[in-house]
C-alpha cells in the first residue's frame, strides 16, 4: 500500500481477466481489417495522463502474447503477423486473419 494517495499504482505482468476483455473489446470494434496500437488499450484503461497508462504498456504486451499463443489475436510488426514469443519493437493487435 501506498502512503501517499496520489502515488501511482504498480501495475503486474499477471495474466488480467478485465485486461483480456478490454483488448478484446477494442479489437472487436476496430474490425477484422484494422488494427489497434496498444496504447490504445492503456489509454482506455488507464485515460490521458501518459504516467498512468504508459504503466500499463508491459501487462498489455505479455496479455497481448498470451493472446497470441491462445490464437485469439495476432501481434503484426510492419503489417504481417510476427511470432508472439520472438518480436521486438513496435506492435499492433489485430483479430486473426482467416487465412492463418
Amino acid at each position: 500500500m501506498s502512503e501517499n494517495e496520489n502515488d501511482i499504482e504498480e501495475v503486474s505482468d499477471a495474466p488480467d481477466p478485465d485486461l483480456h476483455q478490454k483488448i478484446m473489446q477494442l479489437a472487436r470494434e476496430r474490425g477484422a481489417s484494422k488494427s489497434l496500437c496498444p496504447s490504445e488499450v492503456a489509454r482506455a484503461i488507464g485515460g490521458k495522463d501518459e504516467k498512468v497508462w504508459r504503466q500499463h504498456m508491459k501487462p498489455i504486451r505479455a496479455q497481448a502474447v498470451a493472446m497470441a499463443l491462445a490464437g485469439e489475436i495476432e501481434i503484426r510488426r510492419k503489417g504481417k503477423p510476427v511470432d508472439p514469443q520472438d518480436f521486438k519493437g513496435v506492435y499492433r493487435i489485430t483479430l486473426p486473419s482467416s487465412n492463418s
